[in-house]
């Protein structure tokens, strides 16, 4: 068993569901175009998953194999309801931002994944920690690549131009491509790249 410690930390690098376990890579595609959004979809999956963890986990001895998968879903979409009802009334816009996806954290494989391998065989707090963690990790991804490709894509951050006149009169001009899908992927796998230089023992293990 893993100390509380390593269950809380170990996801934001070492064992980081987007860039190590490949997990996520769907609503990291789509949701990152701007910062804001970003950030709050990193908010929202902490919270799902971290008292999904915890209800999962305080009820595991009590729920029949056979159905766990269901169980497991009808806690989670319960959760996800709460937060989408709670941006609408006071996110409106950013909910509208995310649209589907917030709905669609009920299909998130980094949740399910958490709740089949840890919560159903440990206890409520440290649930809960492998819940924080695995999201923070998840939100840290979010952030770099919202960050990057609003910079990048629109000259702006937090939708406030950041990039100086100047430079646009300069001959300037913002990626478009950045915005796209596809350069999401292409950011993640920078980073990847980056994570994997710097974890030399992450490569000895693929």
């Amino acid at each position: 068993m893993m100390s509380n410690k390593n269950v809380f930390f170990n996801p934001f690098s070492k064992d980081n569901p987007v860039i190590v376990q490949i997990l996520g890579i769907c609503s990291v595609l789509a949701v990152t175009a701007k910062l804001e959004p970003a950030i709050v979809m990193g908010l929202s999956v902490i919270a799902v998953l971290a008292f999904s963890n915890v209800i999962i986990s305080l009820i595991r001895k009590t729920i029949p194999t056979n159905i766990r998968i269901i169980v497991q879903l009808v806690v989670v979409a319960a959760l996800v309801v709460i937060v989408s009802q709670l941006l609408q009334a006071y996110a409106y816009n950013v909910s509208k931002q995310l649209s589907v996806f917030i709905g669609l954290i009920i299909t998130n494989c980094i949740l399910m994944g958490r709740l089949e391998a840890f919560a159903m065989a440990n206890r409520p707090w440290p649930s809960f920690l492998d819940g924080i963690g695995n999201g923070i990790g998840y939100a840290i991804i979010l952030v770099i690549v919202g960050f990057f490709r609003e910079l990048l894509g629109s000259g702006s951050l937090f939708g406030i131009k950041v990039v100086p006149q100047c430079l646009y009169d300069l001959g300037y001009s913002d990626n478009g491509l950045m915005i796209l899908p596809p350069m999401a992927l292409i950011v993640v796998a920078c980073i990847i790249w980056v994570h994997r230089s710097y974890n030399k023992d992450l490569q000895d293990k693929q």
